[in-house]
């Protein structure tokens, strides 16, 4: 059969972004070809000369241009140099042949070369080798895509000549160079993670350096930059086939995100991320001697057997097909086997990262997010094993993910728990409804939880805008208004749960129409033609009979309006425009005498002597003391606010500070805070 070099390149895969994959195979060529000699493999040299056009490429945009620095060249070529065996008689063959199997033993498929042509225009290689005792011989050839071997050329080498070879890759493709690595530091490192599987075995690798021009980088620096302690090798065996396990201790600096190094033929082929599949693995570790990162390389005939002439993958499914008893195994079953045996070496570390995992849950469900407790023990707790870095919004979406598919589960056996099995016991029922009732209820915990969190989190924000600003100034009237209810809204446009009115009392909650700083003359419940805008007016009516005790009845409905002042504000006079009682009882007199009717405007009997009750919610500052005098209202026993009935207006009058304020509804929620485990002693105003 004959083989066509232009049509066997063309079906041969190489991804632009592995342009350096040529020269990592050239380098691993060497490497064999040094280990084929007699003597200590650690002895044999290699070294990789980095090429550049002569003429800068002005256009470039790499990292040193960005930090001020003259452009690096583009590459157009790398010459390796080993002192190896050589290209005697049978590697020359093999070299000839594809699909030489003559390097079997090492996993190579005899295509490699093939690799070359993809990235670069021409390969020239120039050996000295030795058969026997014979005089050492000199082989020279050139290698290119539209001629393949050309101008061979052999002569006896000169007599001060040793076994050595020199692979030049000339003309580096640019499609391949511009998704390359472009420095030589970064070249090393590539380099050495794919070779890295020989620093780590027993027989030792050879020295192994990179020169660009003047620059000098010789790998077991890299290594000594990269590893942190030794390498520890177990053997698993999985349905009959021998896999060998490297672990790794990679320092940070280096490498940052723990991998599965999927290795054949004694090079990595695919690096397998491995964040969030052993809990308690995120990142680094700590240890004795530093942080470092977790790499797992495993090795196996079967991988070998399985890689892709290429060697950028492997042909082995995902998972093995059992049915006929397949001795075969799939990628899932060697990642579990992979799992457990790092899971086992990993140990002690990721106790203290599982550890801290759960502190970080613990201080966020505290301290931010109560309503996740309940369905905390619901929750697997692997899937908890989160990054102790973790920022709260992730782990909050974290959390409400898992509780979304708490609830899903919740309604899944909802449907089922009616269903009583014919083969089920009556004790097993009991119990599989008893199950489904508490996790029902710690659901309804939570959401209870989320309420009582709210109300915490709404005080603290009121407690903080009630401070003094970096300005030496109070927050605008606006600011606090706005937590009470949003601005120029009524109920009939915001829910009832973007309003606060618990703040000032919990019966305020509830009301027929509410309306947070709109004209009295847009107001369905009145016919009042005012502009004046009232910071809260509430119309509570019970529309519905009530039956009461020896006949009393209670009344039908009732009118609330609320003032809000700006904090320590001290200009209080008598009028309406400066005193905030009079400016209240204003507003009352205004929507009765404007035929007060439902939401809906039906009539209201004795509208224009509606119950009122109007609130000041301001600090109780001099000239607000001698305004409430003046009014001949009560003092409060703890001297943080008035009261009194004004008969004549019919209305209860209150004035709140905004001190007692909090206090009272940081005391009216205690017991759910505390229940929580929230702080809520005393109020952060102070």
């Amino acid at each position: 059969m004959n083989t066509n070099l232009t049509g066997r390149l063309r079906n041969t895969p190489l991804p632009q972004h592995k342009g350096l994959l040529p020269l990592f195979e050239a380098v691993v060529n060497s490497i064999h070809a040094v280990g084929a000699g007699e003597g200590d493999a650690t002895r044999g040299e290699i070294q990789i000369d980095i090429e550049r056009l002569a003429q800068t490429d002005l256009t470039l945009d790499d990292a040193s241009s960005r930090r001020g620095a003259p452009p690096l060249a583009p590459i157009s070529g790398f010459r390796i140099v080993d002192n190896g065996v050589g290209f005697d008689a049978a590697n020359m063959t093999s070299f000839e042949t594809l699909d030489s199997d003559h390097k079997a033993a090492h996993g190579c498929r005899g295509v490699g070369r093939l690799l070359w042509l993809k990235a670069f225009e021409c390969v020239t290689v120039a050996s000295v080798f030795r058969t026997g005792r014979q005089r050492a011989r000199r082989r020279q050839f050139h290698f290119t895509a539209g001629q393949g071997i050309r101008n061979i050329d052999l002569r006896d080498a000169r007599a001060n000549e040793t076994p050595h070879t020199v692979v030049h890759l000339q003309g580096f493709f640019q499609s391949y160079r511009e998704k390359s690595a472009k420095t030589a530091r970064a070249i090393a490192n590539s380099l050495f993670e794919h070779c890295l599987w020989y620093f780590v075995r027993d027989g030792g690798v050879p020295s192994i350096v990179i020169c660009d021009g003047d620059e000098t980088i010789d790998l077991v620096d890299v290594y000594d930059s990269y590893l942190l302690g030794g390498a520890q090798r177990e053997t698993l065996d999985i349905k009959g086939h021998p896999f060998v396990i490297t672990h790794v201790k990679l320092k940070t600096s280096a490498v940052t995100q723990p991998v599965i190094a999927w290795c054949a033929a004694s090079r990595v082929i695919e690096n397998e991320p491995l964040s969030g599949k052993l809990p308690g693995l995120h990142g680094k570790l700590q240890d004795g001697e530093g942080d470092f990162t977790y790499a797992c390389y495993v090795t196996s005939p079967w991988l070998d057997q399985h890689v892709r002439p290429e060697r950028i993958g492997f042909d082995i499914p995902e998972s093995s097909d059992d049915l006929f008893g397949s001795a075969s195994p799939g990628r899932a079953e060697i990642r579990e086997a992979l799992l457990a045996a790092a899971a086992n070496y990993l140990a002690p570390w990721l106790t203290q990262t599982r550890q801290a995992s759960r502190d970080r849950v613990e201080r966020f469900v505290t301290h931010r997010a109560p309503r996740y407790r309940p369905i905390l023990p619901h929750i697997d707790q692997d899937r908890l094993s989160v990054p102790p870095d973790i920022s709260d919004r992730d782990l909050d979406l974290l959390l409400h993910r898992e509780l979304a598919n708490v609830e899903h589960s919740l309604i899944a056996e909802g449907h089922d728990i009616m269903q009583f099995a014919s083969s089920e016991t009556t004790e097993r029922y009991r119990q599989r409804l008893a199950g489904y009732i508490a996790k029902a209820d710690d659901i309804k915990q939570s959401d209870l939880a989320n309420y009582v969190f709210h109300r915490k989190t709404i005080l603290d924000i009121l407690a903080q805008a009630l401070k003094r600003g970096e300005d030496g100034r109070f927050a605008r009237e606006e600011v606090i208004h706005e937590l009470f209810m949003p601005m120029g809204k009524s109920s009939e446009e915001v829910h009832a749960e973007h309003g606060n009115l618990w703040l000032l009392d919990e019966r305020l909650t509830f009301h027929s129409y509410l309306a947070s700083d709109k004209p009295l003359q847009s107001m369905p419940i009145t016919d009042c033609v005012s502009g004046r805008k009232p910071d809260l007016c509430a119309l509570k009516v019970f529309d519905r009979p009530m039956l009461m005790a020896d006949g009393a009845h209670g009344p039908l409905a009732s009118l609330v309006v609320v003032e809000l002042k700006r904090p320590m504000r001290n200009d209080a006079v008598a009028g309406e425009d400066k005193d905030p009682v009079e400016q209240a009882i204003g507003y009352l007199v205004r929507i009765r005498a404007g035929s007060v009717t439902t939401p809906g405007g039906r009539p209201i009997p004795g509208a224009a002597s509606l119950p009122g009750f109007c609130y000041v919610v301001c600090d109780i500052t001099r000239s607000v003391v001698q305004r409430c005098q003046m009014l001949q209202l009560s003092e409060t026993m703890d001297g943080m606010g008035f009261f009194g009935y004004n008969s004549h207006f019919k209305t209860y009058i209150e004035v709140i500070s905004y001190d007692r304020l909090l206090q009272s509804a940081y005391e009216r929620n205690r017991a759910f805070f505390d229940r929580l485990g929230l702080p809520s002693g005393g109020h952060p105003a102070t």
